[in-house]
């Protein structure tokens, strides 16, 4: 799993998850903020793999 470099609006986290998963990336920013609502780490979680997962490669035309 990368963070997603064409569908990031900050880091690319929910980006890099709707491209693994095939969603579309404004439903996992939505399911987040409304995650965010419940107690729980999701912004930590968030944060966390800001730093630990990897931009995705950039993609190099010939």
């Amino acid at each position: 799993m990368y963070r997603s470099r064409e569908h990031k609006m900050i880091a690319g986290v929910c980006g890099g998850i709707a491209e693994r998963f095939g969603m579309a990336p404004t439903m996992v920013r939505l399911l987040f903020l409304l995650s965010c609502i419940l107690p729980g780490p999701q912004f930590i979680l968030y944060l966390i793999m800001w730093v630990a997962v990897p931009k995705a490669p950039a993609r190099q035309y010939h």
